[in-house]
């Protein structure tokens, strides 16, 4: 199952980012996304899964988005939630995978059995960090994460 996470959009859908995505079984977003138009594009390629983040917070149509979610994924118990610093209070001892965003560094690391992906930032640039998503092949034993970077 290919599987497209995306966050920190703040109000931008790149060309490239929809393009990265075409294909995706699933696509989950990690919050930060500023207008429910992103979802609406989003929803039109694949299922969604999708939490708010600190910026959506106060958005009226943000009010029915979750804060976290948990759910299977292909086999794969996933917890997907904002901030990191949010995720000791929900971890589960049977999450295999954990999605954040947040901070906009991407990330992949492997805790043990436990995969914590951060797919970075695709919105606007900030802090001269990379605009990237992460696209993930999850079969029932195995998930294999990768990186890709929207804009050079």
């Amino acid at each position: 199952m290919k599987v497209g996470v995306i966050s920190d959009t703040h109000g931008l859908l790149r060309p490239e980012a929809l393009a990265a995505l075409q294909g995706c079984e699933r696509i989950i977003h990690a919050g930060d996304i500023g207008k429910p138009e992103i979802l609406e594009q989003l929803a039109a390629i694949a299922p969604l899964y999708v939490v708010r983040g600190n910026n959506d917070q106060t958005a009226p149509w943000a009010e029915l988005v979750a804060d976290h979610l948990s759910f299977d994924l292909n086999g794969w118990q996933t917890l997907l939630v904002h901030d990191i610093a949010d995720v000791p209070a929900l971890l589960d001892a049977g999450t295999r995978l954990v999605i954040t965003g947040h901070s906009h560094k991407r990330s992949i690391e492997w805790r043990g059995e436990r995969l914590f992906l951060n797919p970075g930032s695709a919105g606007p640039r900030r802090f001269k960090l990379p605009v990237t998503l992460a696209l993930l092949e999850v079969e029932k034993g195995a998930v294999e994460p990768r990186l890709v970077s929207l804009v050079e």
